[in-house]
């Protein structure tokens, strides 16, 4: 039997149960970093067209550790994770098996799977560039302009080190080298109004609380925050932009999947991956979290869909996976987060 606690010390944190999972044949089991609230309701329904159950074991952290130290023995059939940096990881660990499905190649653009098939992205989220309504208005702007002296002072972020900031490092390495990268890291570190920290809320929020201008986050926080009757008004006071509509397109990074190499439910774990990239499931992904579906013919939520089309960056997931490391020596050369 599968038995789950969710520590309740933090409404931020879910930790892992303390129980194993099982292995019976019509049973598939998740390791999550993604968020109760989004995921038992996808696996519910996944349960009722399919019979399979589905045990899942959520953490915040340390889920890769856990599977490459179960090894053969590891009950994880899939590990459902956010960003390509983890997605990359699982695979760099050797903790991932290929899989070869036509529904996940019909279903999910190229440049948003692994190309041996190992890691797959589930959902898009854009990284914007927020500004104040009051102070600055809607701009067409760059990520390469926040390096700008003009911004001096007026820029918030989270700690460059995050995952999210990490992504958006490693896909300027990917267009314009590392050189340039150093540079641009420089410059944008120069023009931050105070030091790197919080959330990617927390940004938005210092943007209504004057601190600064412009902020870097990620497109779905906008609607969480819109949805939350105590940080509406902070959302209320930017403007969301999307950067690089007229050179690369803007950063985007993914939520993904990964088969584990030594998965003991295989068929039913390749069946919910599938299941997961199909319409119920994208559009769920969409309407709950704000978040982009990868599935081409799947809309976004009416309120995502308002804040209009914009132009991704086609550059491949896969070539930015590459370059992670280089961005996080890049972050401590020039001592981002100090």
């Amino acid at each position: 039997m599968f038995a789950k606690k969710l520590l309740t010390q933090s409404a931020a944190i879910i930790a892992l149960t303390t129980a194993s999972l099982s292995t019976l044949a019509e049973e598939v089991n998740i390791y999550s970093y993604r968020q109760a609230f989004l995921i038992e309701p996808i696996m519910e329904k996944f349960t009722k067209e399919t019979g399979v159950k589905v045990n899942i074991l959520f953490a915040s952290s340390g889920l890769i550790e856990r599977v490459k130290r179960e090894g053969e023995l590891s009950p994880a059939d899939l590990v459902l994770t956010t960003d390509i940096s983890r997605l990359a990881q699982l695979k760099y660990e050797s903790l991932t098996q290929p899989v070869r499905s036509k529904v996940l190649r019909a279903n999910i653009p190229e440049q948003y799977r692994d190309p041996k098939n190992e890691w797959f992205a589930l959902t898009t989220r854009v990284r914007n560039i927020y500004s104040a309504v009051d102070r600055v208005g809607p701009v067409d702007i760059t990520y390469q302009d926040l390096a700008s002296p003009e911004f001096k002072g007026k820029i918030c972020t989270r700690s460059g080190k995050h995952p999210y900031n990490v992504s958006l490092v490693a896909s300027v390495i990917a267009h314009e080298g590392k050189s340039d990268a150093r540079e641009w890291l420089k410059g944008l570190k120069a023009n931050l109004a105070r030091q790197p920290q919080g959330n990617d809320r927390a940004q938005v929020k210092a943007i209504k609380d004057g601190l600064c201008d412009y902020a870097l986050g990620n497109s779905y926080y906008l609607g969480k925050m819109l949805a939350d009757p105590q940080q509406i008004s902070w959302a209320e006071a930017v403007n969301i932009n999307f950067p690089n509509q007229k050179t690369t397109g803007s950063h985007v990074n993914v939520s993904g999947v990964v088969l584990t190499k030594y998965a003991p439910n295989k068929d039913n774990a390749i069946k919910l991956m599938e299941f997961l990239s199909d319409d119920v499931a994208q559009q769920m992904y969409a309407e709950v979290n704000y978040e982009y579906p990868v599935k081409e013919n799947v809309k976004p939520s009416e309120l995502v869909a308002s804040w209009g089309e914009f132009k991704a960056d086609t550059i491949s997931l896969d070539e930015i996976a590459k370059h992670h490391h280089d961005a996080v020596k890049l972050l401590d050369e020039v001592k981002f987060d100090l």
